[in-house]
């Protein structure tokens, strides 16, 4: 937070012009409403419930901000995480221009959007739902996952708009794996029967955007010092282990046999995480792009500080 306040007022002492005290909810708020585009792309229709009161065509079902279904968990983190990790972003690229104490309210944009998000959704889907404990457990399960979501959301918000540089790489990881789902539901939306030959071409380009992105940011933080180090490693942990995870949550939750039985929904869950996990061919791909991509950028800035210093001494010999 010091080097935010540092950074504003070293703006203004320059002739910085700064924004008003509203820019940071509006920093928070759009981000936000950005990272519900997967969603937002497919008209907002809940998709069909299997404990719905009703028989109601999937024209006919209410609309909603969030797209609460067991089939869509990963999709529903994903729009949170991102939304939060893009407002991170922009709150760290203009924290020159933002007034003090912007952190909290880029924070504040954000969570109006979200928890509005879910509880307008929470209100419909309960609206909905047959009575009993099976809807009980569905809809606070749901409301569970978003939470769990905000939260992480909020911590990477504010590693990467507050934090050193070690910290931010650690916040842009998480936003980095995050975007894998919310561009796969950007390329096919949620409910698409078949998708189409360009589209299934965009997905596995997607696959690799991850990767990419934490390259570049260990690229940008470096490897200078121990805690950039260990930032770089955990952004490799995280590209290597939420994948699986991720895979693990949609492939048991989409189960719909086992969506009266926890305890094999939570086995098969494991098993799928372990082989996601430990299957070289799905694992070691995406460790290898971020390594290359980070090493070049490491690399490339070697060289680049390296020739300015040469210039720099070159011009003091010169008469």
């Amino acid at each position: 937070m010091t080097s935010e306040v540092v950074g504003v007022d070293t703006g203004r002492r320059s002739g910085t012009r700064g924004w008003p005290r509203g820019a940071g909810l509006l920093v928070g708020a759009g981000p936000a409403v950005l990272g519900l585009l997967p969603w937002l792309v497919t008209g907002l229709r809940l998709p069909i419930q299997n404990l719905w009161a009703t028989e109601t065509l999937p024209e006919q079902m209410p609309r909603a901000l969030l797209p609460f279904s067991q089939y869509a968990l990963t999709l529903i983190i994903a729009v949170i995480v991102t939304g939060a990790a893009a407002a991170g972003l922009c709150t760290r690229a203009a924290r020159r221009r933002l007034p003090r104490r912007s952190v909290l309210a880029v924070l504040s944009g954000v969570l109006v959007v979200q928890l509005g998000a879910l509880v307008q959704t929470a209100v419909v889907v309960q609206a909905g739902l047959a009575g009993g404990f099976e809807s009980a457990i569905y809809i606070a399960v749901l409301v569970a996952v978003t939470v769990t979501s905000v939260v992480v959301g909020v911590l990477t918000l504010a590693l990467i708009a507050a934090g050193p540089p070690a910290a931010a790489v650690v916040g842009m990881s998480v936003g980095a794996v995050a975007l894998a789902p919310w561009l796969s539901r950007l390329i096919v939306p949620l409910a698409t029967v078949a998708p189409t030959p360009s589209a299934l071409q965009l997905l596995a380009a997607a696959r690799w955007v991850p990767a990419v992105l934490v390259g570049v940011v260990i690229a940008w933080a470096g490897l200078r010092t121990l805690r950039r180090a260990l930032a770089g490693a955990t952004g490799l942990l995280l590209l290597w282990v939420v994948p699986a995870l991720t895979t693990a949550i949609a492939a048991s939750a989409g189960t719909r046999v086992l969506a009266r039985r926890p305890a094999e929904m939570a086995q098969f869950a494991g098993q799928v995480f372990s082989q996601a996990l430990t299957t070289p061919a799905l694992a070691l791909p995406p460790l290898l792009v971020a390594l290359v991509v980070a090493a070049v950028g490491i690399l490339g800035r070697f060289l680049r500080r390296r020739g300015r210093d040469q210039s720099v001494s070159t011009s003091r010999g010169s008469p």
